[in-house]
């Protein structure tokens, strides 16, 4: 059965993908009692990345910001893995922490990353507000844009 989350990210026409594996030696996720700790997610689609680069160099805000969205249904999708597939199982996005590859007199990373905050407001309604942080750097894995990593609670 779809759960009602998987349900409303379809209206809007995104399908979760399968879950990214890690591109190194950790985890996913660790479920710690109602809790989801999700590893940093790049924006990979099919594996690969869409684009590279700094914002403000090499790509613009409105490139970051839809890297930034990717990287949100890529979290989502590990957390639909340790939800055993039942994405209602969220009760609440507790917080999002990002980077953003940026060049140096970029300052709008928290401009990109709403991008992945709107999001989850989108598939969580209410219980998708969440802290964060946005924080810009001189470059990321693989030369991605945007890395988001996030903590869930579940039920």
């Amino acid at each position: 059965m779809t759960s009602k989350v998987e349900t409303r990210l379809n209206e809007m026409g995104i399908t979760i993908p399968d879950a990214p594996a890690p591109a190194a030696n950790y985890v996913p996720y660790v479920v710690s009692g109602n809790l989801v700790f999700v590893s940093g997610q790049v924006p990979f689609v099919d594996g690969k990345l869409t684009a590279t680069g700094t914002v403000g160099k090499d790509a613009t805000p409105e490139d970051a910001t839809e890297q930034a969205r990717i990287c949100a249904i890529n979290l989502i999708a590990q957390v639909k893995v340790a939800c055993d597939g039942d994405l209602d199982r969220v009760t609440r996005v507790v917080k999002l922490g990002a980077f953003v590859a940026s060049a140096d007199d970029f300052n709008g990373q928290p401009g990109i990353v709403n991008g992945a905050s709107d999001l989850m407001v989108e598939a969580f309604g209410d219980a998708g507000r969440h802290a964060r942080f946005a924080v810009g750097t001189n470059a990321l894995p693989l030369n991605c844009l945007v890395e988001i990593d996030g903590v869930f609670e579940i039920k």
